[in-house]
């Protein structure tokens, strides 16, 4: 999204959101004084009902007293009934037997008054009953004084009460309609809504009426439902969206305009941009205001102007260092001569740099710094001598060690001891030079298991008291991290030469040592392990039936098996370890200061590792997946030899056991030599080889030989995993 959309986004978010918030307040408001003012309505009429029936059960109950308390009760009925007091009069005898009743009685049930809540079932009138009583209080029967339930008489309460009046033919669920005041269109949504409501509350209708039940209750046994219209005005949700609309279309017009005013600065400003990013310094930004965007115009205006006079300043003195970088690379081309290569290095940075002296000293083999070669160093207050500067020491020193280059003032007093004598200076570590994967050439053929080198640098090239006085700059340091590359292509074009020995070592194929380095690595190690009286673990390995895949797949899919093979190997040992490609398939794995149940322990895990995964190769067409496994011999020193000829052929020997036992498996070669004589002492119980019959390290123990002299003890035990190289020997093509 461009900047002029977001700033109009931000502008519509900033004006529409109170507006959506206020309409949406707005609605919730009216919505909710309506919903208080309906329910209010609601429960003044619900008293009002309640007030209605009691007074009318009143009624009741006076005339059926004035019945009672006549002697001609016919005659009272009759008058009771005429007044309208009530509809209908009824007297009985104490069986229940009726002894007067008025014409034109409504048809029962009747609901008493006083009765508790009526039972589901019709409602037809309500009635009030009296007791009749002889002078010495016997029950003499009952009058009871009725008025019909039906349409005028919920038309009167709703008259009353001034809202809908519905009643119910009684008081159970499912709600069903027996009279109401409501129009025919809204009847069943009064209905539906009142079918869960119960108690005192109030629920909304589709059609924007609000409902409440009434009753049955004790006194009050008429199943009532009370219903009023919504106050709120017509339109009013339609009349907000449209409110809202306009005034969206009003904030994106303005929106608009605002971001458009606001970013034509900043559009010319990218474009002018654009066109010195092309290398057109002449580009101008025009200034229309005084505001933060009309400063910015006019220093971007400025910057172009100072570039531009840089950028011509900057191109003389290319062409200058381009001269000096021709001298320096002829000299390179043309000599081998580390020393005559250093001082034309070191000629061309002081010519560059306009420095009044310099030097390019090396890391020898006694942890210093030593000048190879200088110049201007000739003064009265200079070192007499060649320089030289322990590591760590004084400026020069500090920059081999921390790889930081330096720059800065310093009075000549406190240069210290051994350096050259200055004011200003600047010094520049450089390191053999990396190759395109960003690894060092004399370290990148290094096989796995040996030590890196250490990371001091090669070298440093320093420069003192630039002419003129003044201080090197971050210009000058570029420039001699240049010539300090150069210097540390020449120290490294030597070092190739004693990297090209080491690769005599390896194999090529796998990068395992070869046969070669193994004769020595193993005769190492057995002296080193005979010295601390360790014990030395070797693996013999061959890929079992290596011969079928050069057979049906060719050689370079062969290779590329004997590759990965040697990569699996390589990560499941330890950097202590060794690992050697003897020839063909046949490869040794050297563990120092492993017993024979550590070296199992290895070799199951070096047979699982291959066993586990097959290899992907070549195939006809397409890559095919070559299933491989290995078969594992297993000698240790000095159980298996005194000498580590004899601990390799008793390897050797354990791995034809292995191949004769069916492949994939290790063999353990039997222990051949002599148990020297000894004498019955107390030993700890884990000093004695276990009942597996494999010897192991354990605590060092002496036992003592014919001529009484102690023998050392067996080594702790080993056996674990990371990588190391390898060496050949001529395949035996098993």
């Amino acid at each position: 999204m461009t900047l002029r959309g977001r700033l109009t986004a931000a502008f519509l978010t900033v004006v529409l959101g109170p507006v959506l918030v206020g309409a949406f307040f707005v609605g919730s408001a009216v919505a909710a004084v309506d919903r208080s003012r309906s329910t209010e309505r609601l429960a003044v009429a619900a008293a009002a009902v309640r007030t209605s029936v009691d007074a009318l059960c009143q009624q009741l109950r006076a005339a059926a007293d004035a019945v009672a308390l006549t002697e001609d009760r016919a005659a009272a009925a009759g008058q009771v009934v005429s007044r309208g007091l009530a509809a209908a009069v009824l007297v009985t005898d104490v069986a229940g037997g009726v002894v007067h009743a008025t014409t034109g009685a409504p048809p029962t049930p009747w609901r008493d008054c006083s009765a508790g809540v009526p039972a589901a079932g019709p409602l037809r009138a309500l009635a009030a009953r009296v007791d009749l009583r002889d002078a010495a209080g016997a029950p003499l029967g009952t009058v009871t004084a009725a008025q019909p339930v039906d349409p005028a008489f919920v038309a009167r309460l709703a008259a009353v009460t001034g809202v809908a009046v519905t009643l119910l033919d009684g008081p159970g669920t499912p709600v069903r309609l027996r009279h109401t005041t409501e129009s025919a269109g809204v009847r069943d949504t009064v209905l539906a809504a009142a079918g869960g409501l119960d108690g005192e509350r109030v629920a909304g209708t589709a059609d924007g009426r609000y409902v409440r039940r009434v009753g049955p209750s004790d006194g009050q046994p008429l199943p009532l439902v009370l219903s009023v219209p919504s106050d709120q005005p017509p339109g009013l949700y339609a009349a907000l969206v449209a409110a809202v609309l306009l005034a969206a279309l009003l904030a994106v017009a303005a929106a608009w305009r605002l971001a458009r005013v606001t970013t034509r600065p900043l559009v010319e400003l990218a474009g002018a941009v654009d066109r010195v990013a092309r290398g057109d310094l002449t580009a101008r930004v025009p200034v229309r205001s005084r505001d933060e965007l009309g400063r910015l115009a006019g220093a971007f205006n400025r910057m172009t102007r100072e570039t531009g006079t840089y950028v011509a300043a900057l191109t003389s003195s290319r062409d200058q260092l381009r001269g000096h970088l021709a001298v320096l690379g002829d000299t390179l081309a043309s000599t081998h001569d580390l020393h005559r290569i250093l001082r034309v290095i070191l000629h061309s940075a002081i010519a560059a740099t306009g420095a009044r002296a310099g030097a390019v000293l090396l890391v020898d083999a006694g942890g210093a710094l030593v000048a190879q070669a200088t110049e201007g160093l000739a003064g009265p207050d200079d070192p007499p001598g060649p320089v030289r500067v322990p590591l760590g020491s004084g400026v020069v020193g500090a920059v081999a060690v921390t790889g930081e280059p330096r720059r800065g003032r310093v009075e000549p007093s406190a240069v210290p001891p051994g350096e050259p004598r200055c004011r200003t200076y600047i010094a520049v570590p450089f390191a053999a030079p990396a190759d395109a994967g960003g690894v060092r050439p004399d370290s990148a053929a290094r096989p796995a298991g040996v030590a890196d080198a250490p990371t001091t640098a090669l070298g440093v090239l320093a420069l003192y008291d630039r002419l003129g006085g003044d201080e090197f700059d971050d210009d000058d340091l570029v420039t001699l991290r240049t010539f300090a590359g150069h210097a540390a292509v020449a120290v490294d074009n030597v070092r190739v030469h004693e990297e090209a020995q080491r690769l005599s070592l390896t194999d090529p194929l796998t990068g395992l040592w070869n046969y070669r380095y193994l004769r020595e690595s193993i005769r190492r190690e057995v002296e080193r392990a005979s010295r601390f009286g360790r014990m030395l673990s070797v693996l013999a390995l061959d890929l079992d039936r290596f011969k079928n895949v050069n057979d049906t797949y060719g050689h370079t899919a062969g290779d590329t098996v004997l590759a990965e093979f040697a990569r699996r190997v390589r990560g499941e040992i330890r950097e202590v370890d060794l690992a050697f490609r003897q020839g063909g398939e046949e490869f040794v794995v050297l563990l120092p200061e492993t017993d024979a149940r550590g070296a199992t322990i290895v070799a199951e895990r070096l047979a699982a590792a291959i066993r586990g995964t097959p290899i992907t190769v070549d195939g006809p067409g397409t890559p095919v997946l070559v299933p491989v496994t290995v078969s594992i011999g297993i000698a240790v020193y000095p159980d298996h030899g005194s000498t580590g000829q004899q601990v390799l052929d008793a390897a050797d020997e354990a791995l034809y056991a292995a191949k004769a036992g069916g492949r994939d498996t290790w063999r353990v070669a039997a222990v051949t030599r002599a148990a020297p004589p000894v004498r019955e002492i107390p030993v700890p119980a884990g000093a004695v080889t276990p009942d597996d019959g494999l010897p192991r390290a354990g605590a060092h123990r002496e036992l003592p030989a014919v001529d009484g002299a102690p023998e050392p003890g067996l080594a702790a035990p080993g056996g674990g995993a990371s990588s190391g190289p390898h060496p050949p020997r001529q395949s035996r093509g098993r």
